[in-house]
């Protein structure tokens, strides 16, 4: 185990981070996408230093194989830009370059300062970036060139012993960005380490602060779990301390009211998570039929209702308003709700074809105009050298 040592304000040499070597952290480097590799050898050639941060860390570690490759360096976004050609800039405030390897996106970002706090957009340097990371298990750096880990804040350590423990002071971390409850929630499903009891409770404590939280935001940390192969752990731990309330409010309802309906609700994110674990690129509207599957079960007597009314566009109409409702904040593309909805009825024996809407007849008001095809003009003949 080497050590990283800095000066303190005095000029005097300070620890400041633990060092593990591949014989010690035992990463394989096969796991590690080689154009990730590529961009922070590019990097390095060009005078900065680069590492793979975060989740991609914390995965390698843990066992997992990571789904994204985030970077970090000392070289600004524009300096980034000029180094690939296949760079673009995104953001206006936070300020982050997505470098293009054909159909892969990597992210590559600054060393952010602490000078505004964890949420701040100045840039600053590697020892004040990892004290902006949310917990010590997302606040490892790895250099795959010469395959060291550095941990700054026992990251190592906790994943070893199986724990989450913030990195950012208990009384700002949810303040500053309350979205870090859910992400909390998924590191203990998806890591299996636990949540500290002090976390646990400031998470109980803090739930109401995911309310103003937009519903893109929202709809995003949705889609995730969805994605995850884990939603069971994760909403089963999330509806423990008090935030799924806030994700999906009408279904938290229902499972704390109704046995059934909890036990059917879990047992329908086990088979997507399932279906994950088979088909993981399966479209959306696949995966969204399992948390609304029940609740459309739920909503009345089918057969009597196909039966006696006749009017299927009405019927279909009235499901999706109810579904739509039930799955807010979250936003999914409506194609997708649809399809999740016609395979629901259809389980259940009801096929109901989605209605168009009626076209305007012709003597209509509102009919839209037909458009005048335009004739093409035929080009002009050359000017003969004579008349120039």
């Amino acid at each position: 185990m080497l050590v990283r040592y800095g000066k303190d304000k005095n000029g005097q040499p300070v620890k400041k981070a633990v060092v593990y070597t591949k014989d010690e952290h035992r990463i394989p480097i096969e796991k590690i996408d080689s154009d990730a590799i590529r961009i922070i050898e590019r990097l390095k050639e060009n005078g900065h230093s680069a590492y793979l941060v975060g989740g991609a860390v914390r995965d390698l570690l843990v066992g997992n194989t990571p789904k994204d490759f985030d970077i970090v360096t000392d070289a600004t976004p524009s300096r980034i830009r000029r180094i690939f050609r296949s760079a673009r800039i995104i953001g206006r405030r936070f300020r982050l370059v997505h470098v293009v390897f054909g159909p892969k996106i990597f992210e590559v970002s600054t060393f952010r300062s602490i000078v505004e706090g964890s949420v701040g957009n100045d840039f600053g340097t590697m020892d004040e970036d990892v004290m902006r990371r949310d917990f010590t298990l997302n606040a490892l750096y790895y250099d795959p060139i010469q395959e060291h880990v550095i941990d700054y804040v026992g990251g190592v350590r906790d994943i070893r012993k199986g724990v989450i423990r913030p990195v950012i002071p208990l009384d700002r971390i949810f303040v500053e960005d309350p979205v870090r409850m859910l992400r909390a929630v998924k590191y203990s499903a998806t890591t299996h380490c636990a949540m500290q009891w002090q976390l646990r409770h400031r998470i109980k404590k803090n739930a109401s602060l995911l309310s103003p939280i937009s519903p893109s935001r929202l709809t995003e940390e949705i889609f995730k779990i969805i994605n995850s192969g884990h939603a069971f752990d994760i909403v089963s731990e999330a509806l423990d301390v008090d935030i799924y309330m806030y994700l999906q409010p009408a279904a938290t309802d229902l499972i704390l009211s109704d046995r059934e309906f909890e036990k059917n609700y879990l047992a329908n994110l086990k088979r997507l998570d399932a279906l994950n674990t088979v088909e993981r690129e399966a479209r959306l509207g696949k995966k969204l039929l399992f948390l609304v599957k029940d609740f459309i079960l739920s909503l009345t007597d089918w057969q009597k209702e196909i039966a006696e009314n006749s009017a299927a566009g009405e019927l279909y109409e009235k499901t999706w308003n109810e579904v739509r409702r039930f799955v807010l904040p979250m936003n999914p593309p409506r194609v997708e709700l649809e399809y999740a909805i016609r395979s629901a009825l259809r389980e259940i024996g009801v096929n109901i074809r989605i209605p168009k809407p009626p076209r305007p007849e012709s003597g209509e008001v509102n009919a839209a105009p037909k458009r005048r095809r335009r004739r093409r003009r035929k080009p002009a003949a050359p000017k003969s050298d004579a008349s120039e």
